[in-house]
């Protein structure tokens, strides 16, 4: 008996992240170039430096997983990531937004 909930929990488990991918919205990388002067001034610039609030060195995107892009912006919206320009910049997008930016950056763009 206790083997057989063992494997239904396992069962449920595997299955919950699955149901959760279908319902994300699928990125449109067309889409986010219109979307993309936002972005690009920091992240399309090699070795750039913010300068707010502190000096901070700002990370390349591009080739990044698609996964970890919807994932930053979505810790960045929720304030679980900190970073004032990231935060206002993630409270605006909605979760198309995000899918479609991670659907450009995730091609290597």
């Amino acid at each position: 008996m206790m083997r057989l909930f063992v494997a239904l929990l396992l069962a449920l488990g595997a299955a919950v992240p699955a149901l959760a991918q279908d319902n994300a919205p699928k990125g449109d990388a067309a889409a986010a170039k219109s979307k993309n002067s936002m972005c690009i001034g920091c992240h399309g610039v090699d070795g750039y430096r913010t300068a707010f609030p502190d000096v901070y060195q700002v990370p390349k995107i591009g080739g990044q997983s698609p996964t970890y892009i919807v994932k930053a912006l979505e810790a960045y919206k929720s304030g679980e990531r900190r970073h004032p320009s990231m935060q206002g910049i993630a409270r605006s997008l909605s979760a198309q937004d995000m899918a479609d930016f991670a659907a450009y950056y995730g091609g290597g763009k």
